[in-house]
């Protein structure tokens, strides 16, 4: 009997063990895979290219600017500054007024022409292409004894043109007023006649052929007025208010101020210019001089609102 459950016992165990031998493997769990530890590095990403400044084409030779002598500050300054982009390129600034800049350049004896003042559709029709750079405003100027602190559009129209011919009759001292301005061809006399009505009806005193010749004058005589480019005031005489407006660069911004005009490069339609003078302009025109416009005296013409 024990002999029997023995074999019995032994039969069962090779059973147990033939099934155990025969199973399927277990299938692979449908259950995705766990994402890899913070600890893991991540994939690099591709380094951002950062944008390369191309540098400015090399550029040699001169480049003959002439006209307004209300310009000079802000030309002379953007000579200074086109010298750090274009070191040799060469500037000639020659201050013979605004009329002879436009016709130096429409005649071919200059580069590139400047102007204080718009151009004429006279000019526009000869050719003459204008590039405006700033604005400037025409300040009145006085002698710093006077005590006239304001004038009106229509008081300076009369002063200038005899109507007026005391300070008493605008509230200042008693004097006999000196009415000083400059030359015929002016940009600044042509802008400041124009924007009052007053072309070719001016009587003055005395008439000079620089900005720097009336302001010198103004401020050696205590009954004298005259104008001058915003730009080429000193300490030496007072820009007066216009209509309660005072001069400045922000009020010529705004428009607030009567009397401004455009400070203009003048080309000539049609007329290739040489790679020297073509940077020149391009510097002139863009973006990046206005603080050194700004600086000069002047507002910007990408600022003017």
């Amino acid at each position: 009997m024990k002999k029997t459950l023995a074999i019995l016992l032994s039969a069962l165990l090779c059973l147990s063990l033939f099934a155990a031998c025969g199973e399927e493997p277990a299938e692979e769990s449908d259950v995705p895979s766990e994402e890899p530890s913070a600890t893991e590095p991540a994939e690099s990403e591709e380094p951002v290219e950062e944008p390369v400044e191309e540098p400015a084409e090399e550029i040699s030779g001169n480049v003959t600017l002439n006209g307004s002598t209300s310009m000079e500050s802000v030309i002379l300054a953007l000579i200074e500054g086109f010298a750090e982009v274009q070191p040799d390129v060469n500037p000639q600034y020659t201050g013979s007024g605004s009329g002879a800049g436009i016709e130096g350049v429409l005649g071919g004896t200059c580069d590139l022409g400047l102007a204080s003042r718009a151009l004429s559709d006279e000019e526009k029709a000869q050719g003459a292409v204008e590039n405006i750079i700033a604005l400037d405003g025409v300040a009145v100027v006085i002698n710093p004894e006077n005590t006239v602190t304001d004038l009106t559009t229509e008081q300076i129209a009369a002063i200038f043109k005899g109507e007026i011919t005391n300070w008493s009759e605008v509230g200042g001292p008693d004097g006999a007023i000196a009415v000083f301005g400059r030359e015929a061809g002016s940009g600044t006399r042509g802008a400041f006649e124009e924007i009052l009505g007053i072309e070719d009806a001016c009587a003055y005193t005395n008439e000079y052929s620089s900005t720097g010749d009336v302001i010198g004058n103004v401020a050696s005589n205590p009954n004298a007025i005259g104008y001058a480019s915003l730009s080429a005031v000193n300490d030496s005489v007072v820009a007066v208010a216009v209509n309660g407006v005072t001069p400045s660069e922000e009020t010529v911004a705004d428009g607030s101020f009567a009397i401004q005009r455009p400070f203009v490069v003048v080309t000539v339609e049609g007329t290739e210019l040489s790679p020297a003078a073509q940077a020149f302009l391009d510097y002139a025109m863009s973006a990046d001089v206005a603080d050194i416009i700004t600086a000069a005296g002047a507002v910007p013409a990408s600022l003017a609102k």
